[in-house]
């Protein structure tokens, strides 16, 4: 089966609500999901834009509007203080996850998504991350030294920067079909848009 790309930040807030849904829409449409963490920051370089936290009047529109969607959604949603985290850690824990044990890489994306958004997991906190990994069978110290690694850093470093040269911007932002679309609010135009062919 062909691939659904998912791009995102593990500290916004729209890609949390994305991750909620993106299985299903999958499986809806005959796809996989390659879920693809990334440094927001990288495409803020090249962009000059700001995160919507770090931006006044649409830091506290998004607030109210990511409470709205979870009330709506029946989800638990709760910013950690100090939001938003640099997520680097756990991006770079994700991809060894991936590395290691790709049957387990989406779970675990999912699981650092929940935890952050609800539990304050520090992202940002290689040791906080390693925390994760017996709930998935694996050492912590492994994924520790994993995150560490100056290769598998490199590798990160790398997808994000490939991902802002095919034109990824924002988080969440998918691509299917070589079709770009961007934003939660874009889910369903996506799912239509593979369903009819295109327009």
């Amino acid at each position: 089966m062909r691939s659904l790309e998912f791009w995102f930040d593990f500290s916004s807030g729209y890609a949390f609500f994305a991750a909620q849904r993106i299985d299903a829409i999958a499986v809806g449409l005959g796809r996989t999901v390659l879920w693809r963490p990334y440094m927001l920051g990288t495409a803020y370089k090249v962009t000059g834009a700001r995160g919507l936290s770090s931006t006044p009047l649409k830091r506290d529109y998004a607030r109210r509007d990511w409470a709205r969607i979870a009330r709506h959604q029946g989800l638990t949603f709760q910013l950690p203080a100090n939001h938003p985290h640099v997520a680097l850690a756990a991006t770079r824990a994700f991809y060894w996850v991936e590395t290691q044990h790709p049957e387990l890489a989406a779970a675990f994306a999912k699981r650092v998504f929940t935890l952050y958004f609800n539990d304050s997991l520090d992202t940002a906190s290689p040791e906080a991350v390693s925390r994760l990994a017996p709930e998935f069978g694996l050492k912590p110290g492994a994924l520790l030294a994993g995150i560490a690694d100056p290769a598998l850093k490199e590798k990160v470093r790398r997808i994000g920067e490939d991902a802002v040269a095919r034109g990824v911007f924002g988080s969440p932002f998918f691509i299917v079909d070589e079709e770009p679309f961007w934003g939660w609010d874009r889910m369903e135009m996506m799912t239509e848009w593979v369903r009819t062919g295109g327009w």
